[in-house]
């Protein structure tokens, strides 16, 4: 009930966070690496350096997986239970996980393509030369740029939306009587999520 297929929703949450976890794993040892990305058609794109415990990895073994969340108001028990317990505690949330396949990428036009996707997403309002311009030809030579092809995509949404009528409002009274910001974006994700089948 919380997973979602809407390819415009998914697309504007990988637009939106800034940073994911790439999993990775060899000789049953795993590996988690938090770092930035962007997506670009159907990879993921991320840099680094050329040397390190990453790549080696990656040279033994190319799958990995990839998740981002992009987290809203914590629920306080007490925000839709009034029997004291704490299992009603949680958090709304929308998040996307990825698996597939990484792989290096050594073209040089398709460096500077993952670069500027990189660039327009973490700072959209310019103010740089293009990744074009031959100023960068050294560093970007210098810079690995490796991708994940996806291979399945998984996304949810948690917003209330299987809760009944009465606890779906005593949370929505709730986040407006606190007031945050962040409850302010929940309070629009619950009403935009919510299932009228619930209602």
């Amino acid at each position: 009930m919380f997973e979602i297929k809407d390819k415009d929703i998914i697309d504007q949450l990988l637009d939106e966070v800034e940073y994911g976890t790439l999993a990775l794993c060899v000789d049953n040892k795993p590996y988690a690496l938090p770092t930035n990305f962007v997506k670009h058609g159907d990879f993921i794109y991320f840099h680094g350096s050329k040397k390190g415990k990453k790549v080696d990895i990656m040279l033994n073994n190319s799958f990995a997986s990839f998740s981002v969340v992009q987290d809203y108001s914590i629920i306080q028990s007490y925000f839709s239970s009034t029997e004291a317990l704490a299992c009603p505690a949680t958090q709304f949330f929308k998040s996307v996980s990825i698996d597939g396949e990484v792989s290096f990428v050594n073209s040089y036009d398709e460096k500077v393509l993952a670069l500027s996707s990189l660039m327009k997403k973490l700072q959209p309002e310019n103010g740089y030369k293009p990744l074009e311009d031959k100023v960068y030809e050294k560093m970007i030579n210098a810079t690995l740029i490796y991708k994940l092809e996806i291979k399945t995509l998984k996304a949810k949404v948690k917003f209330g939306q299987h809760l009944n009528k009465t606890r779906f409002e005593m949370i929505l009274k709730h986040l407006e009587k606190r007031g945050e910001e962040k409850d302010n974006l929940t309070i629009k994700m619950m009403k935009e999520f919510r299932n009228e089948v619930y209602i």
